[in-house]
């Protein structure tokens, strides 16, 4: 995970240092059949589609790097998914991801910001923990509706007594004000709020709803506040983040939500033409190490035109086509080598070489 986040790093164009980096976390699902896996379980998923949301499989927690890199002369983020990691149950999805944020960090400590992207199973006292620990760490993440939200401490009043901790509690339906047009997909509202999550620290709260006066509302969190950040929103590939303007910039920490679906296509990815979910060695040892090996192999797919001026052609495209196009190339290569081995005299592999060093300079050319 060190060597791939170190690798990744040295990518980053100087004159984009100063932007952000991004730490996605999440977990999938393997389905296994069989039950002599070590550590195969019954787990839930509310996304399964095979007329139950429980099956026996492996569950992994994952961590992914997105780093700014330039595409077309507009920012674009490459997402490296750094590594996996099995849950066993005797530790929490939240600690395996807490060591696994730790264990990266030291790579980033020259960076300004890191922001973690999660959802709202990991916006939990055992993962904010970790953004104390770090000053250049942040985190921006999906919470539940129904967390527990306050107003600010109000000012001393002068009075005896112990003054207050934080103001009234906040509903999301009633303390937001939502923008008068949509704000990206949704009409938003925004404000400083306390919560239990996050302790004594203030943090940004945005409320987005589907509809101005009716529509499910959701609700996220934010340590960092926009006049924190330094981006360019002017060069940034995608909408919403490339509309400038002050009426914009509160928005900010939601937009940049939206990268963490990076590692959703990631998973896709990997399980429908890697064979992430293929592994058929039964102890848990093995199958992190293959699954991992599985990882390191898409990300050199995901790295390597970035890092070749010659392969320059592939960035930004798909990962697939590359690695097809990279596997075309070397199976040409142990052609031409066991050809030559095998001619049988040294008239016929006197033209035959002339031959092939005529296609090769024609095919560098």
């Amino acid at each position: 995970m060190n060597v791939t986040a170190r690798l990744a790093l040295h990518l980053v164009p100087a004159d984009l240092r100063s932007q952000p980096l991004f730490l996605c976390i999440d977990d999938t699902m393997v389905s296994k059949f069989g039950k002599k896996f070590e550590d195969v379980s019954k787990l839930f998923d509310h996304a399964a589609h095979n007329g139950s949301n429980y099956f026996n499989g492996h569950c992994f927690v994952s961590l992914m790097l997105c780093i700014p890199v330039w595409g077309r002369d507009r920012i674009s983020y490459l997402a490296v998914p750094l590594g996996y990691r099995m849950w066993q149950k005797k530790e929490s999805k939240l600690e395996l991801a807490s060591a696994m944020v730790r264990q990266v960090m030291p790579e980033f400590h020259t960076q300004k910001n890191v922001i973690i992207l999660c959802d709202s199973w990991y916006v939990k006292q055992n993962l904010v923990s970790v953004v104390e620990e770090y000053e250049n760490l942040d985190l921006i993440g999906n919470a539940r509706a129904d967390s527990v939200i306050y107003d600010l401490a109000p000012l001393p009043t002068g009075k005896k007594g112990r003054p207050a901790k934080h103001g009234r509690r906040l509903s999301i339906d009633r303390d937001f004000t939502l923008s008068t047009e949509k704000v990206g997909d949704y009409y938003t509202g925004y404000r400083r709020v306390l919560t239990n999550i996050f302790g004594a620290r203030e943090v940004m709260a945005y409320v987005t709803c589907t509809g101005k006066e009716n529509g499910t509302r959701r609700l996220f969190f934010s340590t960092i506040f926009p006049a924190q950040l330094q981006i360019f929103c002017a060069w940034q590939e995608k909408a919403p983040l490339n509309r400038t303007g002050s009426g914009w910039m509160p928005y900010i920490p939601l937009f940049l939500y939206s990268f963490r679906w990076n590692i959703e296509v990631s998973y896709y990815e990997q399980k429908s033409f890697w064979s992430l979910c293929a592994y058929m060695v039964r102890s848990r040892k093995g199958v992190e190490m293959l699954v991992n090996l599985i990882n390191i192999s898409y990300c050199a797919m995901k790295l390597l035109p970035y890092m070749e001026e010659t392969l320059s052609q592939y960035r930004g495209g798909s990962v697939q086509e590359f690695r097809f196009a990279l596997s075309e190339q070397v199976k040409r290569q142990i052609f031409y080598v066991n050809l030559v081995q095998n001619i049988e005299n040294h008239i016929k592999s006197t033209a035959l070489i002339k031959a092939l060093q005529r296609l090769c300079l024609r095919e560098t050319a």
